[in-house]
């Protein structure tokens, strides 16, 4: 029976990645904005955006920087694979990959799902769970060490403009999520040295009375624990250290793209300090939104936005900024999976339901 229900949980994560799910993502967001943009517009302040070629041209490097985060992601991805992935196949399971997260609440994600699509290829279900596991202990890392960096650099104004303590709500919520991500990935990369322990502590607390339907969850994330050990600990040093390169490359993309766009809308200092810390704000903007109950942090990102750059855009132009850094960075990977994954979901839907019918068959043959 062990065989069918792990069908049945395969077809339990199709079942998420349904594309009817889109329409909660699109709703909410488009909703916000559309709550800003009345509350914030403001006719004057609109007027006042130049649409010419100086904007176009900073909005499409804000396009292009995008795009080059998605190739560092699959370059990533490619290589955490040992190459079974050719680069355009990485292109496409990363675009798999991201629908899932935008359609998931930003404190879940998409790895659950990664993890699944992923076994679906050319890769045991063992390598796999290495791979998702690897990118959120690195990415974890870069959080980490990045953060405390730009915090020594720029101090609470980091997280809002005019902060003056890390003990505002803003720069209390900052802390929990660093803490928590310190904590999962200490667990995570500890487990990588010590599996079995960590698999025994995780076995000894599904026993516990209060967190005993946890159990599934609990037993086999200690068996991944060890999996990934396995795979990781015996990679090169070249291994790791192109993992990494590749993995800043994108967040940091990923977080130019606010420089951009504002740069795209107002004219301010281009000095090297004044835009990394637009670029830091942008990062500590992400960090913040990570327990966001809404898929892809629709509704949430969207408000928060003028509020974090408004010593570099006014509330109106704010408005106009998040719509635009939504359409660049968001909405693109709902409509890609809308075009890549009904082909990709058919064959595997087609082929897992195969497989349960011929279990059943062959349960009531044995009968």
């Amino acid at each position: 029976m062990s065989k069918q229900r792990q069908i049945e949980s395969d077809q339990k994560v199709l079942d998420s990645l349904r594309l009817s799910k889109v329409i909660l993502p699109i709703v909410i967001g488009l909703i916000v904005l559309v709550y800003i943009l009345l509350r914030q517009f403001d006719l004057q302040e609109f007027n006042s955006i130049s649409w010419n070629n100086r904007l176009w041209f900073f909005l499409g490097i804000a396009v292009f920087i995008y795009v080059l985060r998605h190739i560092f992601y699959s370059i990533r991805l490619k290589i955490l694979s040992d190459n079974v992935f050719t680069f355009r196949h990485s292109l496409e399971l990363v675009c798999i990959w991201e629908f899932a997260s935008a359609i998931s609440p930003t404190s879940i994600g998409g790895s659950a799902v990664a993890v699944f699509f992923l076994s679906q290829e050319k890769i045991s279900g063992a390598k796999a769970v290495s791979i998702v596991m690897y990118t959120v202990i690195i990415d974890s890392i870069f959080f980490l060490v990045s953060l405390v960096l730009l915090l020594m650099m720029f101090g609470p104004p980091l997280i809002r403009p005019n902060m003056v303590s890390l003990l505002e709500p803003y720069g209390i919520t900052f802390m929990v999520v660093w803490l928590f991500i310190l904590f999962y990935a200490t667990i995570l990369t500890w487990g990588l040295f010590r599996p079995r322990i960590i698999k025994n502590i995780l076995f000894g607390l599904s026993k516990l009375p209060l967190i005993r339907r946890f159990k599934r969850s609990l037993v086999k994330t200690g068996q991944d624990v060890v999996t990934t050990s396995r795979e990781i600990r015996n990679k090169p040093f070249s291994f790791h250290l192109l993992a990494s390169l590749t993995t800043i490359g994108a967040w940091m993309t990923r977080f130019l793209t606010v420089n951009f766009i504002i740069l795209a809308l107002v004219e301010i200092d281009t000095d090297f300090m004044s835009q990394f810390l637009l670029y830091a704000r942008s990062q500590t903007m992400y960090v913040i939104t990570q327990f966001s109950p809404t898929p892809g942090g629709s509704g949430v990102m969207e408000l928060l936005f003028s509020g974090f750059f408004s010593d570099y855009v006014t509330q109106g132009i704010g408005s106009v900024g998040a719509l635009l850094w939504r359409l660049i960075t968001y909405y693109p990977y709902l409509l890609i999976g809308v075009i890549i994954i009904p082909n990709w979901l058919r064959r595997i839907m087609s082929l897992k339901k195969k497989q349960l019918q011929d279990l059943q068959a062959s349960e009531k043959a044995e009968l």
